[in-house]
């Protein structure tokens, strides 16, 4: 299986590459630095350098041409203004999910925000953060062409992961470390029966496969 991760060079991102190559997956993560690369091949990952924020269409759908499932785990990162969370967390989301569509990947997994939502309130940077992040969302639900699902994980820790998690509709806030995160990914990049679901992501009593199987109705 292939598997392109936009926001390759991410923390969940790198995670996740590690994940998939482990189990013998082709993996490559889209990068924005070319510096970035040694730490991808370092995670058993192809790099592609390529600028979302600049990209065309027709650009990303090249680099995803062949690819059995694509991953949104880009983000515009806690120190970035609000300009950056329309042209990452929303654009660059909004154009991985086209290119997918054009070059003919059907399985989609976009990682989003507990709490995301298009009419959010507020005027704080985290308030932008979660309109942008629920715009990305909306649109992906738009396309029909995507069997995608939408992971929306609670408070990102750096603890380290215990493959026990809570995976629903909807959970409640709680903490989850972001090597859990990626071990869910991988789960649900193989699971397309989870297409269609926006599930949130907290640490919980379940361990991971249980838990997607449940999701998917196994």
């Amino acid at each position: 299986m292939r598997t392109v991760i936009a926001g390759g060079h991410g923390q969940i991102a790198l995670r996740l590459e590690r994940l998939l190559a482990a189990r013998g997956d082709e993996v490559a993560g889209i990068i924005r630095k070319a510096e970035q690369a040694d730490d991808l091949r370092e995670a058993g990952a192809e790099p592609v350098v390529l600028d979302l924020e600049s990209a065309s269409v027709d650009e990303v759908a090249e680099r995803l041409r062949g690819a059995d499932a694509a991953v949104f785990a880009a983000g515009a990162g806690p120190g970035s203004g609000a300009a950056r969370k329309d042209t990452v967390d929303k654009s660059a989301a909004v154009l991985f999910a086209d290119a997918a569509v054009q070059a003919g990947v059907r399985r989609f997994v976009i990682v989003s925000s507990m709490g995301a939502d298009p009419r959010h309130q507020g005027d704080e940077i985290f308030d932008v953060y979660l309109r942008a992040k629920g715009e990305a969302d909306a649109y992906v639900r738009g396309l029909d062409a995507l069997d995608w699902t939408i992971l929306r994980p609670g408070q990102l820790t750096d603890d380290a992961g215990t493959g026990l998690v809570r995976l629903e509709a909807h959970t409640g806030r709680g903490p989850i470390p972001r090597d859990d995160v990626a071990a869910v990914l991988a789960e649900l990049v193989d699971t397309p029966a989870t297409a269609g679901l926006t599930l949130e992501l907290i640490s919980g009593p379940a361990p991971v496969s249980v838990a997607v199987k449940s999701v998917a109705g196994n």
